[in-house]
């Protein structure tokens, strides 16, 4: 089964979820008013537990479905020389067997049941997702005790998915060119922090992982203490924390994991990447240091990089891609994460493309919003789309989990959910113009061509 490794996150991480299959989807539902919108939060109920797992729990009895999504905050953030790939390599391994479910027996009991199951890394978290009837509760939270409380190390296991995480390297950074380059770019673009680490990790990391690491990993990070656990669909907060009180409460707590105390200092000029590749075409990307997924400015960030970025009709994709004729894709990406992260402008270039010609054309774009701000039309359109992204998500139990998670993990309360909509239409021009001159200073920034060669 495919396991999903955020290696790029889109800048409406914190509002839009990840796509699910059928059995997430409820009923459709109409944008509901602001005040009805901000009551619909009272019937979301969260307890935390001894060993100081927290569970949130929203209740929508639409369908008789429920969406799981088991939040640790642990990723490539977490990690350090030697053992780089970690967060990634265990989003496999917590499939692959426990002491009562043997080698894949959670996907198997689980698809027995009417269910599924995915997960994802990124450089802040590793996520577990489930998706499934009511009438499995019970047996889902014994397969989640199983694997939190006895995950197995066998040697071969993990030789196993070992080679599994170097394929996925190789078809995702090695031999994928888009990947390659952005691999150098981030490593470029932080010095010191740990965000300058792959997800996937180093190759030398992926063939030297002890089992060791691996269980001094899991012992720190896999800990009730450092995960939440959201509920939605058709259960009650009463059964939920019952079932808790059975089968999770009894895990022990551990000690907190150490935080991440670095902190990036401050980029003194431009820093520039070249990577030689056999391509057809060149390939161009820039990232400017950003801010943290708590940040005051997220929505105006949002909202300019809609405006910059998104669709056809966005500033980029008009002047390079219509206008120009330079670029054939254009894109702009932001990562809200719990450290200051960064922010991406890529372009595709057509065969024999002229790099130095697109990258001055993307630093007039973004000096001429520092210096002139946006229209009234392009926010009331950036707005528009960005909420519509949300009341969308916000239709099934599948996105009602991850807005729940993302909220309460990044921002630290779920409750900010609810207020989301506010929020972004509080944003002026002025705020947008205001954070275009933060984030788009151009000695804070990485700059990475990707030239062919024969």
């Amino acid at each position: 089964m495919f396991r999903q490794s955020l290696l790029w996150t889109s800048c409406l991480a914190l509002l839009v979820a990840p796509a699910a299959g059928a059995q997430a989807q409820g009923k459709a539902a109409s944008k509901p008013a602001a005040s009805s919108f901000q009551k619909l939060g009272a019937s979301v109920e969260t307890r935390t537990f001894k060993n100081g797992l927290k569970v949130i729990v929203w209740p929508d009895h639409d369908i008789p479905n429920v969406a799981l999504y088991n939040w640790f905050r642990v990723g490539s953030r977490n990690e350090y020389p030697g053992i780089t790939g970690l967060s990634h390599f265990f989003e496999h391994m917590m499939f692959n067997g426990a002491k009562k479910f043997g080698p894949g027996e959670f996907d198997r009991v689980m698809e027995a049941n009417g269910g599924s199951n995915n997960a994802f890394t990124s450089e802040d978290v590793t996520v577990y997702q489930d998706w499934f009837p009511r009438t499995a509760l019970d047996i889902i939270f014994q397969l989640e005790a199983d694997r939190l409380q006895h995950l197995a190390f066998d040697p071969k296991v993990i030789e196993s998915e070992r080679g599994v995480v170097y394929s996925e390297r190789r078809s995702g950074v090695d031999n994928n060119n888009e990947g390659a380059l952005a691999e150098q770019v981030q490593a470029t673009a932080f010095v010191a922090h740990p965000y300058q680490f792959p997800v996937i990790g180093w190759p030398s990391d992926i063939e030297s992982w002890r089992i060791e690491d691996l269980q001094r990993y899991f012992k720190t990070y896999y800990a009730p203490n450092n995960g939440t656990l959201i509920f939605t669909g058709a259960v009650t907060p009463a059964e939920i924390f019952a079932l808790v009180e059975k089968y999770l409460e009894p895990i022990p707590a551990q000690p907190a994991p150490e935080p991440v105390r670095t902190q990036e200092p401050e980029q003194q000029g431009e820093r520039r990447v070249v990577v030689k590749k056999i391509s057809q075409s060149p390939l161009l990307q820039l990232a400017y240091h950003g801010m943290s997924g708590k940040d005051a400015d997220v929505e105006a960030l949002t909202l300019l990089l809609n405006i910059l970025g998104d669709g056809d009709s966005s500033r980029l994709h008009r002047r390079l891609v219509e206008e120009e004729r330079v670029a054939i894709r254009t894109n702009t990406m932001y990562t809200p994460g719990f450290d200051p992260g960064l922010v991406w402008f890529t372009a595709d270039l057509p065969t024999g493309g002229d790099l130095a010609r697109v990258e001055a054309l993307i630093t007039e774009e973004l000096a001429r919003v520092v210096k002139d701000g946006v229209t009234d039309a392009e926010l009331r359109k950036a707005r528009n789309i960005t909420l519509a992204n949300f009341w969308r998500s916000l239709e099934t139990i599948n996105g009602r989990a991850y807005a729940l998670g993302s909220s309460e993990v990044f921002r630290g309360d779920f409750r900010k959910v609810f207020d989301a909509p506010a929020r972004y239409e509080r944003v002026s021009r002025d705020d947008i113009r205001k954070v275009a001159a933060r984030v788009f200073v151009p000695q804070r920034r990485t700059v990475g061509w990707l030239v062919p060669t024969d």
